[in-house]
Order: structure tokens, then C-alpha cells, then sequence
């Protein structure tokens, strides 16, 4: 469960490394302010890799920088969920990776794992896309 003010990891290759939630757009689990496990939310990026000067117009470079505000998809979260066949899956910490404007991944690489509710949510590609999904 994630509300306003939460902190979490960024876990795509996008540039960002830390962001903090401001707004909860789509919960259809809980049905209150909060997040969970595939819902989208807003962020600010609070802290990003820093941008090299010759990598300017690189088609590599880092997409965004500290400050910038952008929607976002939780993958993991520190509060425990109930399976439906009974388990109770419970992550090491919160984290997100960054979508678009069209709800797609804003980078082309996971670097963590994810949930596998994210799977029975809609968002089947970027389970597909992590090295490991539990």
C-alpha cells in the first residue's frame, strides 16, 4: 500500500533511481488513496543518474532528471498481499518502473524483480520483460 509522500525504487533503465508518489491515479484494488502491486500512480523524481555532457544527443541518453514529474506502474510493495491460493507475498521494498504518456514502459530494460499480480492485472508485458517474477 502506497499513498502520498511514499518513497520507492525506480527499477527500469530509464535514469531515474528514486521517486516519491504524489498522486494515485488508478486503484482497483483498494478503491481508497492508496497503491498496490499494478496500479499507476504520479511521481517526482527525487534522485536520477546524472547526465553525461557527451551524451547529449545520443539516442541512449537518460530519458529523465530530478524534478520531473511522471506516471508510473508499482511493482512491489513492502505491505504484504494475499494470492488467491492462500500465499502471502510480501517484497524487501517499494518499487515502480515508468511509463509514457500511453501506458507503455518508458525504458527498454528491468533490472529487479517483479510481482506476478501484475500479470493477472493487464500488465502482462512488463512481467514478461523482468529477469524474475514471484
Amino acid at each position: 500500500m502506497l499513498g502520498l509522500k511514499a518513497t520507492m525504487t525506480i527499477i527500469d533503465n530509464s535514469g531515474a533511481l528514486i521517486a516519491e508518489c504524489v498522486n494515485v491515479l488508478k486503484s482497483k484494488s483498494t478503491g481508497t488513496g492508496m497503491a498496490s502491486v499494478g496500479d499507476e500512480i504520479v511521481v517526482v523524481i527525487q534522485k536520477a543518474r546524472p547526465i553525461p555532457a557527451t551524451a547529449s544527443g545520443s539516442a541512449n541518453a537518460l530519458k529523465v532528471r530530478r524534478g520531473d514529474v511522471r506516471r508510473a506502474l508499482v511493482v512491489r510493495t513492502k505491505k504484504e498481499s494475499k494470492r488467491p491460493d492462500g500465499r502471502i507475498i510480501r517484497f524487501d521494498d517499494n518499487a515502480a518502473v515508468l511509463l509514457n504518456n500511453k501506458k507503455e514502459l518508458l525504458s527498454s530494460r528491468i533490472n529487479g524483480v517483479v510481482s506476478a499480480d501484475l500479470r493477472m492485472k493487464g500488465w502482462g508485458k512488463i512481467a514478461s520483460l523482468a529477469p524474475k517474477v514471484i
